[in-house]
């Protein structure tokens, strides 16, 4: 684990090039359905929250993307692109996905996974690689981003791989069956649970480069930090190579300001790797 401090964080802000604004003209493209027609025909709910928002560097090619969920603890929010993302020379896509109490788990998993699907077999008519898909999100998005990176069945049922998936970066996300799915079973918020619908049930060695990013231990939501601490140890323990975890010294459960710089570097990190 490393905890971060206020110096390091302005390194961090200060020092890459390659995180400063490139001379790429950006498009953005609004509410595009991620199911197929014949499901958003099915289902009016699915038809109104299930679209995405894509933000591309025009005429690149091989750039890589970011595909971001919202946090809202899986009741509210809505798709978003973060304005820290913007201008790095990659894709960033905002995903909307059905809510509770209108839909139970793991149907908002689901969607979830929809959306990275649409991103695998649709980046590269815009430019991108689909090679370096990455998936993040803050808590509820964190999250999602970790059940549908671990968890292989969901991906699976669009015909992809989850260990194509170039890094998985949850910000302050659970790693335990979230609360609000123990609300939908009338599991009070405070009682633990870890069962299929929890990221740290589905450990494995295959699984695509973690990096785990949560808030100050002492500021953060119900024990936050340690439950990422705990997804680090047991990655470790079944043999995953590459599962870092960063503490936001001095930051809540609204840690994204400084954890974005750390997406941003892990992109640029694996991306050269690839090229290289």
């Amino acid at each position: 684990m490393v905890k971060l401090t206020g110096l390091i964080l302005l390194f961090i802000f200060v020092q890459p090039i390659w995180a400063q604004e490139t001379t790429y003209n950006y498009k953005t493209i609004s509410n595009i359905p991620y199911y197929d027609q014949a499901t958003n025909a099915s289902d009016s709910y699915i038809n109104e929250r299930c679209v995405l928002d894509l933000y591309y560097p025009e005429k690149a090619l091989d750039f890589p993307t970011v595909v971001w969920f919202h946090g809202g603890g899986i009741t509210g929010g809505s798709k978003e692109i973060p304005e820290a993302l913007k201008n790095k020379g990659m894709a960033v896509i905002g995903v909307n996905y059905r809510l509770s109490p209108k839909v139970e788990a793991p149907a908002y998993i689901k969607d979830a996974a929809a959306a990275v699907a649409w991103a695998f077999k649709n980046i590269q008519d815009y430019g991108g690689n689909n090679g370096l898909i990455f998936v993040s999100g803050h808590s509820a998005g964190g999250y999602l981003t970790s059940m549908v990176g671990l968890d292989k069945s969901y991906l699976n049922a669009f015909g992809i791989d989850a260990d194509s998936i170039a890094g998985l970066i949850p910000f302050s996300g659970h790693t335990i069956t979230h609360f609000t799915v123990r609300q939908e079973r009338g599991i009070p918020g405070t009682r633990p649970i870890i069962d299929s619908l929890a990221p740290l049930y589905h450990v494995r060695k295959e699984a695509p480069p973690l990096l785990l990013i949560t808030g100050d231990r002492e500021m953060e939501m119900l024990g936050r930090y340690e439950e990422n601490a705990y997804m680090m140890r047991m990655m470790k323990v079944v043999g995953h190579q590459n599962t870092r975890l960063y503490e936001m010294d001095g930051y809540g459960h609204g840690m994204t300001e400084p954890a974005f710089p750390l997406l941003v570097k892990m992109v640029k990190e694996i991306a050269d790797k690839r090229e290289n």
